[in-house]
């Protein structure tokens, strides 16, 4: 069996992670991750993606659809690789998802585009990404690749990674040119080719041994994705119950310096090597009890009046734009909930949603600015998002523009005040709504929730919800779902606000 490009790069994360996808495929504890370490709905979804992003490049690459299209997961590797070979050999046109194969690894490469006479036929390799660059590991994954096609035989007279281009802008024309921009990585991938020689080398005794090479867990075992062996590989090697990850934002030279001390508790980091906010956190894990600064977090929301509004959004980004005006990876925002909260303690609540499949920008701006008054600070939590998505919608609504901007000078952020107020050892180092909500409000939780209970699950929702097929009976579960999620992500905040308040 050959190894594939993915056992390669395996092998340069953890030697210790290729052996078990090898031969004990069985430990994996998945734990909601797929075997790149991404979770199994962000997996499946950036797959979906994926094949939609790579259709657009398809087609632009090659307009008159003369190219030979391999499906290497129908015809299987073998059969993949002979029709692959007979495709490039014709030297007819683009030949998209060749499988190629030498010196035992097989790779699939995206997109071969000839170029050359006939008789002096070359090709151009072009990875397809559906990501608004060239991530680091791709440098890795085109020397892989590059080396494979160049042993097979193949003249490769050029090598890039075409990946989505964020400026770009639709208009709404079906025409995509300007979607992808090209990075150049020939000549890296040229002198690359003893170092991966070496790497394949490596991969393949270790796949030849007949048990696992002894690694001890570390950052390899989240760098570049989350291996999903890493709870079988820490039995052996259990880490402390109060590890540095716990400590907020604490990075570089003073990390590298507290571990060559060999400090692996959190709680033994001396004050010098911590900011404030790190010694609050590391005290409250040594004393197990939470901190909360009741006089200070009422101070700083006692200047706020009513009536209060608590405001959060939705939003879906689509790698390939389908809406005139819009750009790849631009957040659109589909759904809103607002909780209002008056003098005398009388709370209401409101929602939007748009599950048309058109443009939901304009109704949804127009719902916000109905239904937010003019008076009253507007509590998010992480504002630099809201805030974002007001400017937006403003930018793209001259006519709604003043009343969207002064909305926007409304919004106030319960993120810093739960920041710098609030901590439980429950949050290991963060302030996340999710965290921070059951340690202040126990009596809410998000688990209680049926379907969507996080923001990628919503987006998971929304786009099955606005697909073509999908059923009505589905669609109006999945709108119950989304308008469930997001109200209690509001009545979380009010929750935090009032205990905040005091």
């Amino acid at each position: 069996m050959p190894l594939s490009r993915s056992d390669v790069l395996a092998w340069r994360q953890c030697p210790k992670r290729l052996w078990l996808e090898l031969h004990r495929p069985e430990l994996r504890d998945w734990g909601g991750v797929d075997r790149t370490g991404r979770p199994w709905r962000a997996a499946l979804e950036n797959a979906s993606l994926g094949r939609e992003v790579f259709e657009v490049a398809r087609r632009l690459y090659d307009p008159d659809g003369r190219g030979a299209v391999i499906d290497g997961a129908g015809a299987g590797v073998e059969e993949a690789v002979r029709r692959s070979a007979e495709a490039l050999a014709s030297g007819e046109g683009p030949v998209f998802g060749a499988g190629v194969t030498a010196d035992g690894v097989v790779v699939f490469i995206d997109a071969m585009l000839p170029t050359g006479a006939p008789g002096s036929r070359g090709w151009r390799m072009i990875e397809v990404k559906a990501t608004a660059g060239v991530k680091a590991w791709h440098h890795d994954d085109l020397a892989i690749r590059a080396w494979v096609a160049r042993k097979a035989g193949w003249p490769i007279g050029s090598v890039a990674v075409a990946h989505l281009d964020t400026p770009f802008v639709y208009e709404g024309d079906g025409n995509y040119q300007g979607l992808f921009r090209e990075v150049d990585l020939t000549g890296e991938t040229e002198s690359r080719e003893v170092e991966v020689e070496e790497w394949v080398a490596g991969a393949r005794s270790v796949a030849e041994r007949s048990e696992a090479p002894d690694v001890v867990p570390g950052p390899q075992c989240l760098d570049p994705f989350a291996c999903p062996f890493t709870a079988h590989c820490a039995r052996g090697h259990p880490g402390p119950d109060y590890p540095l990850s716990s400590l907020p934002d604490f990075s570089g030279h003073r990390k590298e310096t507290v571990e060559a001390f060999g400090i692996q508790d959190l709680r033994e980091v001396p004050n010098e090597f911590l900011t404030p906010l790190q010694r609050r956190v590391r005290d409250v894990m040594i004393t197990g009890e939470p901190w909360f600064d009741r006089e200070g977090a009422a101070a700083v929301l006692a200047s706020y009046g009513f009536p209060a509004w608590f405001l959060d959004f939705e939003t879906v980004m689509q790698p390939v734009p389908v809406w005139k005006g819009t750009s790849p990876f631009e957040p659109i925002p589909f759904q809103f909930s607002l909780h209002r909260v008056e003098a005398d303690g009388t709370v209401s609540h409101e929602a939007f949603l748009d599950l048309s499949g058109a443009d939901p920008s304009r109704p949804l701006a127009e719902a916000l600015v109905e239904r937010t008054g003019t008076t009253g600070p507007v509590f998010v939590y992480n504002a630099k998002f809201e805030r974002r998505i007001v400017q937006q919608l403003a930018g793209q609504f001259p006519d709604l523009a003043a009343a969207l901007k002064a909305l926007a000078d409304r919004i106030v952020d319960l993120l810093p005040v739960a920041r710098d107020h609030f901590y439980d050892p429950s949050q290991h180092g963060t302030w996340s709504l999710k965290v921070v909500l059951p340690a202040v409000c126990p009596e809410l939780s998000y688990d209680s929730l049926n379907g969507v209970a996080d923001g990628a699950m919503a987006l998971d929702a929304y786009r099955e919800a606005v697909a073509p097929g999908t059923a009505p009976e589905r669609k109006a579960e999945l709108e119950r779902q989304l308008l469930a999620y997001c109200e209690l992500d509001t009545l979380a905040m009010v929750r935090l606000w009032e205990r905040f308040r005091g």
